[in-house]
């Protein structure tokens, strides 16, 4: 295949590696894609930032994705997949399996192309993107975390990108296994399904011990899946090493000021469902929320159907903060007008009282006012720690 003309669209990471990994390889995008032979059957590897509805996939023959490109070079594969957490457990996996000659990336890190195809186990996190545009490649185990509204704007609905997270479940063949949520227990594959509800369902599958495990929601499903993982492949339960494993920041990261308050970094949730699981952590506290940005058209109303008895006060930045602060008043949640995040951050300084908890849980993109969720993040603590 790497001998063939190989056309890419796109001129990011994926499609940079691509172009080093194999020859022959032209790249394009909008500046450059007039160039484009509209007619032409060479395979076109679409990077996975680029939506179906681009015209430069519209008007591509044999589009594929980089997992099919590299899906005759593959070794053992374990995909994971899912709305939250898939970058921890993908991170909890390598972990665990590390010694055992694996390797990580897809999604994270370093793009399959760059892989070593002489690893003997690659684990990959696996977005809908990619998803999306893969047909031929499979995993011999895959991982699916629970699945709510995302990427509405890239699938163009929330079925569309449930089936793309359900995709991999089709090519996979008898003997090969997938865990996934209680709810697609009798979705049709060769597949061997393992279906859960929640933590304690999968202790109880795989007989795993949860007083052991130091993690608490949410990276607590993370460390079962993980555990999974390896008591499928190798027959082990591996409590010491999961327990040595190290969040990264701007997870459910807590922190304390000046005078010795909480506060919570959780930037990279950038939907719905990740701010509730972070929130309910909390439940029982005052919370002092900080909410908004770029929320790529979800709706939020479960949030704040969610929010609604909690003893929480919103305070709304980004460029959805009017919509936010119109669903605060429909389901009586209180709520502050602050816009940017340097203004949220004064404001709680004011209301916080002993006890309370403050959290960046912004259930939404940060692209709006931000190069990256990290970048929010770390703003979010130098606002912080900044506090007299």
């Amino acid at each position: 295949m790497s001998e063939k003309k190989l056309r890419v669209l796109g001129k990011g990471i994926t499609a940079q590696a691509i172009k080093d990994n194999f020859k022959n390889v032209e790249l394009y995008d909008d500046s450059n894609f007039h160039m484009y032979d509209a007619t032409s059957d060479e395979l076109t590897v679409v990077s996975p930032g680029i939506p179906p509805y681009n015209e430069m996939v519209k008007k591509s023959n044999c589009v594929i994705s980089d997992y099919d490109l590299l899906s005759d070079d593959m070794p053992f594969s374990i995909w994971i997949s899912g709305t939250n957490g898939k970058t921890t457990t993908t991170q909890m996996c390598q972990h665990l399996l590390k010694e055992y000659g694996s390797v990580c990336g897809g999604n994270i890190g370093t793009p399959i192309s760059s892989l070593d195809k002489n690893s003997k186990i690659w684990i990959l996190e696996t977005s809908s993107f990619t998803l999306h545009y893969t047909n031929k490649a499979k995993p011999n185990l895959y991982i699916l975390l629970p699945i709510s509204e995302d990427h509405i704007s890239w699938h163009g609905s929330f079925q569309e990108y449930k089936n793309a997270k359900l995709k991999p479940l089709e090519q996979m063949l008898e003997g090969e296994i997938a865990i996934v949520p209680k709810e697609f227990e009798n979705y049709n594959t060769n597949a061997s399904l393992i279906t859960y509800d929640n933590s304690d369902d999968l202790c109880k599958k795989f007989d795993i011990d949860k007083s052991k495990i130091n993690f608490k929601e949410p990276f607590l499903m993370d460390a079962l899946l993980a555990l999974a993982t390896k008591k499928i492949i190798f027959d082990l339960v591996d409590y010491e090493k999961i327990n040595s494993f190290k969040v990264d920041e701007h997870k459910v990261e807590e922190f304390l000021d000046k005078k010795n308050r909480v506060w919570i970094n959780d930037s990279k949730a950038t939907n719905v469902d990740a701010t509730i699981n972070a929130i309910n952590t909390y439940k029982e506290k005052n919370i002092h929320l900080i909410l908004g940005g770029d929320d790529k058209g979800a709706n939020l109303e479960p949030l704040f159907n969610y929010l609604k008895d909690k003893k929480v006060q919103i305070y709304a930045i980004g460029t959805n903060y009017e919509r936010i602060i119109k669903l605060s008043n429909k389901f009586c949640v209180d709520s502050y007008e602050v816009k940017t995040l340097d203004k949220a951050v004064e404001k709680i300084d004011m209301n916080y009282h002993e006890n309370d908890i403050a959290m960046l849980s912004p259930a939404a993109s940060s692209l709006d006012q931000f190069s990256s969720y990290a970048s929010r993040g770390k703003l979010f603590k130098e606002l912080v720690n900044n506090l007299s």
